[in-house]
């Protein structure tokens, strides 16, 4: 099972990377919730995890997520990736684009239920983020 989950974590990324949206559902449960948040306000929801992939791939062309390490325990896969990308696109809530590119490390900890991720959660450089793509820091509203 162990092995099963690690290899839909890396077809998630391998689908984000290659902009394949189509591809999404084939690694995420349709009711998947996503706690990864890039700025404030960013629905949680079960199955806007779907809506925000494409709003983050709208907002980064390219964007790709390089797999570092991958760590697995039962239903629980842990990624830690580089991720790269250039802010040419727009997005609701994220400043107009600017043109620059970025690279952070993140940690990705996902629950898997029948072989599908099920839920997401992100840990990673947003200030660095923030600074290399020249934007002010979010305010909580």
């Amino acid at each position: 099972m162990v092995d099963h989950n690690k290899q839909v974590v890396l077809g998630f990324f391998e689908a984000v990377s290659d902009r394949r949206l189509m591809d999404l559902p084939e690694f995420m449960a349709h009711d998947v919730v996503d706690h990864n948040k890039i700025i404030h306000g960013e629905a949680d929801e079960p199955g806007a995890a779907f809506e925000g992939m494409r709003q983050q791939l709208a907002a980064f062309d390219p964007l790709t997520v390089h797999v570092e390490e991958l760590i697995g325990e039962g239903d629980r896969v842990v990624a830690r990736v580089t991720q790269r990308g250039v802010h040419g696109g727009t997005h609701p809530r994220m400043p107009e684009p600017t043109g620059r590119s970025f690279e952070n490390e993140a940690i990705w900890i996902f629950t898997l239920t029948g072989g599908r991720i099920s839920e997401i959660r992100a840990v990673s450089d947003r200030l660095g983020f923030f600074l290399q793509l020249g934007w002010e820091w979010p305010q909580a509203e």
